[in-house]
């Protein structure tokens, strides 16, 4: 008897999720899951900030593939071409290999990209703040910038390193600032030349408002807390220009920076362009409520590269927002109908109106809005906090995480940049050039 091969494109935290219920759900033999990802590991991204501010061990944010997906086939690859008509998948494997993958029923969950704008000195000088590596290297780099300002006499230096500037007011760009200038104001505690007045913490948003996810009050809540602090933030502003480090915005100031981080914005996933699955305006795949992509009754997506009918609002259009809430609920609901497709039963709707949300800014201080009510300060933080570690897949990691955070009460932060760990052979290669040696040794790639 055929064994039907479910394959998951993506295995970040809607991947996971669902696979997770998979593993739970399927009766032994009942179908074999395969799930493709380039990285071997689940990053919880909404721990992201605390990781870059040195509050949680980056190994603690995310997830071994194969350690949670025990019975499921776990590939380290990358798709670049889905051709439906066929069922068939196009991937290249770690070592280059291509090979063509077979599917009975595929689910796409590939999650979204950075939206970089055409913006002259982005692509030179910005860096992202959506994976473990972008917010290990912005914790080492805003340290190195501190030690280097706090050893050179040279003013305009000093002024330019002790610049940083974020784009984009969502979440991530507000929660990764708000622990990175945190962590900042933290360790210059052991600078004794670096004043907190001698940062300079820029916020540029182009919208009248910033965290669009919750009401006007509590956006204006979390502006007056990050101002207070001393952090100038920019609405109705846009970065038109930053070569070399020069920053021109659309309000007329100008400054030289070495940080400029990007979070204004995502997009779906590029692979989604080669495939032969319908897609809506803004390139995501085009969903019914059922979770199923329009036109098939095999081919299933979620989370931020799915356009998914919100039943919850009048609006017969509306689609549910890109956000971990509704992402890793639908994952759950996906799971279920990909189950009761397989066992022939009826399929369920995706309903979830939406909760609200929680944001933590730096320690000890936080905004959240759930169900209307609206919190501030300790009780937010704490609230983000919790629950963060409830949705946080796997026991090991949820007591890690709640480990790191024990620790944190009777000792110091630890605060010390690693900037090795961007360049590891850079010593090597010093040596072997005053030596006379190929700075290129094959087998040091």
């Amino acid at each position: 008897m055929h064994e039907p091969r479910i394959v998951i494109i993506g295995g970040g935290h809607v991947g996971l999720t669902l696979a997770l219920r998979l593993q739970r759900l399927l009766r032994a033999g009942e179908a074999r899951v395969t799930v493709i990802d380039t990285q071997p590991h689940m990053t919880y991204q909404p721990f992201l900030p605390e990781a870059a501010a040195g509050s949680l061990e980056p190994r603690h944010v995310v997830v071994p593939l194969r350690e949670a997906l025990r019975k499921s086939e776990v590939l380290t690859a990358q798709v670049s071409s889905i051709d439906h008509s066929s069922r068939t998948l196009t991937t290249t494997l770690g070592d280059g290999t291509v090979e063509q993958l077979q599917y009975d029923f595929l689910v796409v969950v590939p999650g979204s990209i950075s939206k970089a704008l055409p913006i002259p000195g982005l692509a030179e000088r910005g860096v992202g703040f959506k994976t473990i590596g972008e917010a290990i290297y912005l914790r080492n780099h805003v340290l190195s910038r501190l030690d280097i300002a706090a050893s050179t006499t040279d003013e305009s230096l000093r002024r330019r390193l002790l610049t940083f500037m974020f784009v984009g007011g969502g979440y991530a760009g507000i929660e990764a600032m708000a622990e990175l200038e945190s962590m900042a104001r933290y360790a210059i505690r052991d600078y004794p030349n670096i004043e907190p007045q001698d940062m300079r913490w820029v916020l540029v948003e182009a919208m009248g408002r910033i965290m669009p996810e919750v009401s006007a009050p509590m956006g204006e809540y979390t502006k007056r807390r990050l101002e207070e602090r001393g952090i100038e933030v920019k609405l109705n502003t846009q970065a038109k220009s930053m070569e070399d480090g020069h920053v021109v915005l659309s309000d007329g100031d100008e400054f030289d920076t070495d940080t400029i981080v990007w979070t204004a914005g995502v997009k779906p996933h590029p692979m989604l362009e080669a495939s032969d699955l319908p897609r809506d305006e803004k390139g995501r795949l085009d969903c019914t409520a059922k979770l199923q992509v329009r036109g098939t009754t095999d081919v299933f997506a979620a989370g931020d590269c799915a356009a998914v009918p919100d039943l919850t609002k009048e609006d017969p259009d509306a689609k549910c927002a890109p956000s971990a809430q509704h992402a890793v609920r639908q994952a759950k609901v996906l799971a279920d109908n990909l189950v009761a497709r397989l066992r022939g039963k009826q399929l369920q709707s995706y309903r979830h109106k939406y909760a609200g949300s929680v944001a933590g800014l730096g320690l000890f201080q936080g905004a959240a809005e759930v169900y209307g009510v609206k919190l501030k300060g300790f009780p937010a933080w704490l609230l983000h906090r919790v629950y963060h570690l409830a949705k946080m897949p796997t026991v090991s990691h949820k007591a890690r995480i709640a480990g790191d955070w024990m620790l944190e009460l009777p000792f110091k932060r630890q605060v010390v940049a690693l900037g090795e760990l961007h360049d590891p052979r850079s010593e090597f290669v010093k040596a072997a050039n005053t030596r006379g040696l190929p700075s290129s040794h094959g087998q040091a790639g």
